[in-house]
């Protein structure tokens, strides 16, 4: 039972491993996030609210995994409790987000829709007030291959007919052949 529960030690070690990489790296996007983004930008509370969520998720990994490390190893009924308690509230938290997600859907997805209208607004804007957002979402584009938000190379309104614009543009040598680009106002430009 001894050599059992030491090799349970191990298994209880991995969730404390895995919640000490989640909390670094989504510290580390949070620092070097905060030093490219506007403050005053539109983007910016919104862009770090999964970071400040990862951030959370990855401390309560690691101070779970450390409970239920120690707990099996000194064979604490004290920290084991807690580490099932821990687990117990994961499961019921999620367990209602997905029954609420379920019953507000409509209303999840009417945020969502706002909340993207918003930032369509801002790809139409022409007075340059959000020209940087306009050129990192560009390159998130040419990144990602892909075009809009909503409706596509509509949400670029205005912008997207200007003289010398690559919104959207196909970068591949032979757009026509690939399934990533289609055809649109005499230039190729990416489907998705």
């Amino acid at each position: 039972v001894k050599k059992l529960l030491t090799f349970l030690s191990c298994l209880y070690f991995l969730p404390q491993v895995c919640g000490s990489i989640i909390l670094g790296v989504s510290i580390w996007i949070r620092v070097s996030g905060a030093q490219q983004v506007n403050p005053c930008s539109h983007t910016s509370i919104t862009m770090f609210a999964g970071v400040n969520l990862l951030i959370a998720v990855g401390a309560i990994i690691m101070v779970l995994g450390f409970l239920g490390c120690c707990g099996a190893i000194k064979e604490s009924r004290c920290m084991l409790m807690l580490f099932f308690i821990g687990l117990l509230l994961i499961v019921i938290l999620q367990v209602t987000g997905g029954i609420l997600g379920a019953v507000y859907k409509s209303k999840v997805e009417l945020a969502v829709n706002l909340t993207l209208e918003a930032n369509v607004d801002a790809l139409q804007s022409t007075t340059g007030v959000y020209k940087e957002y306009q050129e990192s979402f560009q390159e998130f584009e040419r990144e990602n291959q892909c075009c809009g938000l909503l409706n596509g190379p509509k949400d670029w309104g205005e912008n997207f007919n200007k003289p010398f614009s690559k919104i959207c543009q196909c970068d591949l040598e032979n757009p026509s052949s690939s399934d990533l680009c289609t055809k649109y106002q005499g230039r190729y430009i990416y489907k998705k």
